[in-house]
This record gives C-alpha cells, sequence and structure tokens, in this order.
C-alpha cells in the first residue's frame, strides 16, 4: 500500500518535489551506471506521482533505451532515476526532507558491488539476471 506524499530538495534548494514512495523502502543500486553517477551505491525511494515545483533546473540524461537520469543544473544534485513510459521514479534517498519510517530494503545488481564495501543490513537481494528475467528489455 502506498504512503503519503513526501517532500524533498536538491542541496541548493532550485529544484523541490512532492513523490508519493510506492512502499516506505529505500533501494541500493549496484550496477556500474549507478556507481558511476552517484560515486558509490545510488540510494533510492521507488515513487509514483512525482511533481516537481519547477522543472527549470531539473537536466534529463537518457543513460539507456529504457530509462532516464535527472540532475539540477545548478548544484548537481543527483535527483532521479526514471523508466521512461511509466510514472516510475527512483528519487534520491537523501533527498527527501523527512526519511522517517523508511527501511533499507532491497540491493539491486548484487553481483556488481565492488568489494570494497558492503552494508550491515541484511536485504533483499537481485542479481543482474534476476533483474533482467523480470524486465527483458533492460539488459
Amino acid at each position: 500500500m502506498a504512503e503519503t506524499m513526501r517532500t524533498g530538495r536538491c542541496l541548493c534548494g532550485s529544484v523541490r518535489f512532492a513523490a508519493e514512495p510506492r512502499k516506505p523502502h529505500i533501494a541500493a543500486c549496484h550496477c556500474s551506471m549507478c556507481r558511476r553517477w552517484a560515486s558509490g551505491p545510488f540510494m533510492a525511494v521507488h515513487c509514483r506521482n512525482v511533481r516537481f515545483e519547477s522543472d527549470r533546473h531539473v537536466r534529463r540524461f537518457r543513460s539507456s533505451d529504457w530509462a532516464e537520469r535527472g540532475f539540477c543544473d545548478r548544484c548537481g544534485s543527483t535527483l532521479f532515476y526514471h523508466m521512461l513510459g511509466s510514472d516510475q521514479y527512483g528519487m534520491a534517498a537523501g533527498l527527501f526532507d523527512d526519511l522517517s519510517g523508511l527501511q533499507f530494503a532491497l540491493q539491486l545488481y548484487i553481483d556488481h558491488k565492488p568489494d570494497f564495501y558492503a552494508f550491515a543490513q541484511q536485504t533483499r537481494t537481485l542479481t543482474e539476471a534476476d533483474i533482467v528475467a523480470r524486465n527483458p528489455g533492460s539488459k
């Protein structure tokens, strides 16, 4: 069941948004694109009904045939991972004004995680093969 709307903003405050988390969960993606983009795992809250106060400073980069990534053009904050043609956004967890009640629950591309870090929490994990099996167009 979905939560109520949560608000957030980038580092400089030029991008402000409201979004509805699909679950009270935070996921970490260890794929090479996310690690290059976020300089580590990309920590996200999977959301729908994302509404930007203004998209004037939101820049979008199409990183694959099926998704785009967003960032603030003023401060460079990582904003989101968005599945094209859907209302599904992975909003960067650190942007939210209130993180209370959210739990670290999922790690994606666990087989791509480098050896130099590990999380203490036990989470559900998915490998690249698991993800491709669920979304054949995502490889």
